[in-house]
């Protein structure tokens, strides 16, 4: 059974899942406006690791005799600058996620909630990753935004990600 402020935690954190994989799919839309379906699908892939991310949050809480809750998700935004812009905010956004996750694990040490720390173990590593991949397509983005060749290569890269769903634990 869950501690009350654990579970309402993990309700948050499963929330706060769900709009990353809905604003992911908001720069989907942008880019694919901007005719960078590459960059659209980068993002795509980007939005199905977070609601299966979200799912994850999903089961767990159920497992542990919780009540997953819909909170109301927000609007993210639609427009930005340029590919650089958006990027910068992908970065940013996972750096504020690795924050929650990190808190989370924080309030399970607390609470000495060892099934939820050791389920929270993934989410850790799964961030450097996620911050990892962020960064380095940052640096690619403003290496390539002088030049529209650059842009265009850099297009038919991200055009090569394939959604990996996570091991089943």
């Amino acid at each position: 059974m869950l501690d009350e402020r654990m579970e309402e935690t993990l309700n948050f954190q499963f929330n706060r899942e769900l709009y990353s994989g809905y604003l992911y799919l908001a720069m989907a839309a942008y880019f694919e406006d901007q005719d960078l379906s590459g960059f659209a699908n980068w993002m795509r892939i980007q939005a199905q690791e977070e609601l299966s991310h979200a799912m994850k949050f999903y089961d767990y809480i159920v497992r542990r005799g919780g009540r997953a809750v819909m909170a109301d998700i927000e609007a993210p935004e639609n427009e930005w600058e340029s590919a650089t812009t958006v990027f910068e905010q992908v970065y940013e956004h996972e750096q504020m996620v690795t924050g929650l996750i990190n808190k989370l694990v924080d309030l399970a040490l607390e609470l000495k909630d060892h099934a939820t720390h050791n389920f929270l173990q993934w989410f850790v590593a799964e961030q450097v990753e996620e911050e990892e991949s962020a960064s380095g397509v940052l640096q690619k983005v403003k290496l390539a935004s002088e030049s529209k060749s650059g842009i265009y290569m850099l297009d038919q890269e991200l055009a090569q990600r394939v959604f990996h769903p996570p091991a089943e634990e």
